[in-house]
């Protein structure tokens, strides 16, 4: 694997940041390595449930663990993966603004919850990784100066021509943001002011993204949802 990665790695990025991208990558693989698996074989005998982890509820207890008592006791036999959307804590858009990739909302429940519905169930979580919510560590950060943060999110000239950008808003392309040194920063936001894309022309949030997707790996997911994929990657005067 590691050449072909290593060729695609070179495509987008200059070669000294593509090397150090593979070897964070590699320290990735020894991060996650005694994370648990489980094999995942589908056919078409595979029925997947799409579901909000508060989409049954009952008084005085989690949401996620109602769900798993109603999928047991209804559905058992007849659905055999769940496809949770978003139930990470969120500040808008229904789940698809995610405040931290790494939690469960609390309204919801629990990691572990997620774990006991694993071992009944194929599960499927949402990566909502082309955008985070502007609550999130991540922008705060980004607006603090913290260096971690450092071109994490895309800044554009707010006087450039946008109007090729095809989205599924109305809204303007650009907002504006006062950093703690009180300067105006234009960052890109394709489907909301709450919503701010990421910087994938970064290595480091690349790499970041990925031990994202690996933890979800490690926390019971057999399959990944990648939301809003087709609006990860900007190039000036391209189609």
């Amino acid at each position: 694997m590691r050449p072909n990665l290593s060729t695609l790695l070179h495509r987008v990025y200059p070669a000294e940041q593509a090397a150090a991208v593979l070897r964070g990558i590699a320290d990735l693989q020894r991060k996650y390595a005694e994370a648990p698996s489980r094999p995942l074989s589908l056919s078409e005998r595979d029925v997947l449930l799409i579901t909000y982890g508060d989409q049954v509820q009952h008084a005085g207890e989690p949401p996620l663990r109602t769900l798993h008592r109603f999928l047991d006791r209804w559905v058992k036999g007849a659905i055999n993966s769940v496809h949770l959307l978003p139930f990470y804590p969120y500040s808008s858009d229904d789940g698809f603004s995610v405040v931290d990739y790494y939690r469960v909302n609390p309204e919801l429940g629990t990691w572990e919850d997620i774990q006991q519905l694993s071992e009944d169930y194929q599960l499927m979580f949402d990566a909502v990784i082309n955008h985070i919510s502007q609550a999130s560590d991540w922008f705060q950060g980004f607006l603090a100066g913290d260096q971690t943060y450092a071109a994490y999110f895309i800044e554009e000239d707010p006087q450039k021509d946008y109007t090729r950008v095809v989205r599924p808003r109305v809204h303007p392309l650009l907002h504006d943001y006062v950093d703690a040194q009180g300067r105006t920063r234009h960052c890109w936001t394709t489907f909301s002011r709450d919503q701010l894309d990421l910087n994938y022309k970064n290595p480091r949030l690349f790499l970041h993204i990925l031990d994202v997707l690996l933890f979800y790996a490690a926390r019971g997911a057999q399959l990944i949802r990648l939301d809003a994929i087709g609006y990860l990657w900007k190039e000036a005067d391209s189609s």
